[in-house]
């Protein structure tokens, strides 16, 4: 199987997660400016609500990709008032025909002083692990 990982972050706490994905499972961890060019089975997304919703760059994102390209995604990221942003996600990746997993991973984030020091390092071990199964178990 084949995987890539994307992230959309202004904060840094999603590359963070990104990056522990992405060490886990042994491939680099890039934005969402690169494209997925190459066919994976498996894309790791990660993203974040910004004014209580998925950015217009991650829709952008998730617009072009190529449905004969990627298999599914599976989605992450971190959020210092909301929740998962995979209702979101998947609303998108329906659009383009490419069906995203039920499982996530999600934690709180910093953003202006609330969840300070998150994400840590429980939870980038916790995002590691949580890759590590999907790799193990698709």
């Amino acid at each position: 199987m084949t995987f890539a990982v994307r992230y959309y972050t202004k904060t840094g706490n999603t590359k963070r997660l990104a990056q522990a994905i992405a060490d886990a499972i042994g491939v680099e961890a890039l934005p969402l400016s690169t494209p997925v060019e190459e066919p994976v089975d498996i894309l790791f997304l990660g993203n974040s609500y910004y004014a209580f919703t998925i950015d217009p760059e991650v829709r952008a994102f998730i617009a072009s990709l190529d449905k004969t390209k990627v298999g599914r995604i599976v989605n992450f990221g971190s959020a210092a008032m909301l929740n998962s942003t995979l209702k979101k996600v998947k609303a998108e990746a329906v659009r383009v025909g490419i069906p995203v997993d039920a499982r996530e991973f999600h934690c709180r984030g910093e953003f202006k002083g609330i969840h300070k020091g998150k994400p840590d390092e429980n939870d980038l071990k916790a995002a590691a692990a949580f890759a590590r199964k999907i790799v193990e178990q698709p």
